[in-house]
């Protein structure tokens, strides 16, 4: 392999989009995930607080 198909090969390399692609889905996938796990566990608590408020209104042995 000669300095010219290095060239070649390395200026194809960059010039290819693929990678930078997937990486920016692989950053965003990331940040949707993170989201996604704040706001369950934002819903989660309340949802906790309603059938605890729920539970104690209830009779005994209902």
């Amino acid at each position: 392999m000669n300095a010219c198909n290095v060239y070649h090969t390395l200026v194809r390399f960059l010039r290819d989009e693929d990678g930078p692609t997937a990486t920016e889905y692989a950053i965003l996938l990331a940040m949707l995930v993170l989201v996604a796990v704040a706001a369950i566990q934002g819903i989660g608590s309340r949802m906790m607080n309603i059938y605890q408020n729920i539970d104690g209104s209830l009779p005994e042995g209902f």
